[in-house]
């Protein structure tokens, strides 16, 4: 009775922690090489390692995900300078990918490059966010953790967003909430509209601000109707992403030049290519033309790879 009753314990121990599965599967990297030896190396190694934690042991959400539905992401942190005062400087480079149905393929989700990365920290501090505490005690230091959970929010909105139509409204909205808490420090930027036009706190009002809210039918298009469709239908799937493409287009003909743009287009084209190349000549035209214009940066890959 007793050995019943201990594996029951433990079915319903397990069941519990099935239920409350955190969200990411999130591998962090820090790249110190680039300051003074004289710096302590080991410091970025536990600062890994606590980021590392907090990423895959807190429960960002209240969804249930299995081991297989979460999210994988990256996060490279690069460290160019080391200030006094246990406060470094670099830039922080996060990446994610969303699984297509019925298959082993990942398409791109995030791949974002932030320039402006200053943070306070001592080796051993705890590393945790606090949501309702967002600018902390210390600025330099809250502003580590408040500029991941601001990525992780981002990355959960997007995915919400791929798998439902404005499903990643909530995690948009946390995002928002981050940016108007946001660290306030004279070597702090990133969270204001005065920081320049490709920053955390134009992201956040792109993804927030209902102008712009053909960017979340996109999100959507491109790969609930699109991308999870191509392996029971490849030319339904093509004719959704080229739908995309042209949502994408409407908005940047009513406001162009918006971050969010950019942002949708890094680290895309090559996917873009591969799915067009097999295109109609009408489709591969129309595809090109549009690409060509509101992907810029990629503009003449397009053009010789979809003639």
């Amino acid at each position: 009775m007793r050995n019943k009753l201990f594996l029951l314990v433990m079915i319903l121990a397990g069941l519990q922690t099935l239920a409350a599965a955190q969200e990411l599967q999130a591998r962090v990297t820090i790249n110190a090489r680039g300051i003074s030896s004289e710096t302590n190396r080991r410091i970025f190694q536990t600062l890994q390692n606590s980021l590392t934690t907090m990423l895959n042991n807190r429960k960002w959400t209240t969804e249930t995900f299995a081991t297989n539905e979460k999210i994988v992401c990256q996060f490279l942190i690069n460290v160019t300078e080391a200030l006094p005062g246990d406060v470094y400087k670099g830039s922080i480079t996060v990446q994610a990918v969303r699984p297509i149905f019925n298959t082993n393929y990942e398409s791109p989700l995030v791949n974002f490059n932030d320039e402006s990365f200053t943070f306070k920290y001592v080796e051993f501090q705890p590393v945790e966010f606090n949501e309702n505490r967002v600018s902390g005690s210390d600025p330099l230091a809250s502003n580590l953790t408040a500029t991941v959970a601001y990525y992780v929010y981002l990355i959960l909105g997007l995915d919400f967003d791929s798998f439902s139509l404005r499903g990643g409204d909530p995690y948009f909205q946390k995002l928002q909430q981050i940016v108007n808490n946001a660290p306030e420090n004279r070597d702090i930027s990133g969270w204001k509209a005065f920081d320049g036009l490709r920053n955390r706190y134009w992201l956040s009002e792109n993804l927030t601000n209902n102008r712009y809210t053909l960017i979340h039918d996109a999100i959507y298009s491109y790969y609930r109707l699109g991308m999870d469709v191509m392996y029971e239908n490849e030319t339904d799937g093509r004719n959704a992403v080229l739908n995309t493409i042209n949502i994408l287009n409407t908005l940047n003909s009513d406001i162009p030049n918006t971050m969010i743009m950019q942002f949708f287009f890094q680290g895309r084209s090559n996917e873009l290519i591969k799915l067009f190349k097999k295109a109609s000549p009408d489709d591969k035209q129309r595809a090109r033309e549009i690409l060509s214009k509101v992907d810029i940066s990629n503009a003449n890959n397009y053009k010789q790879e979809l003639k």
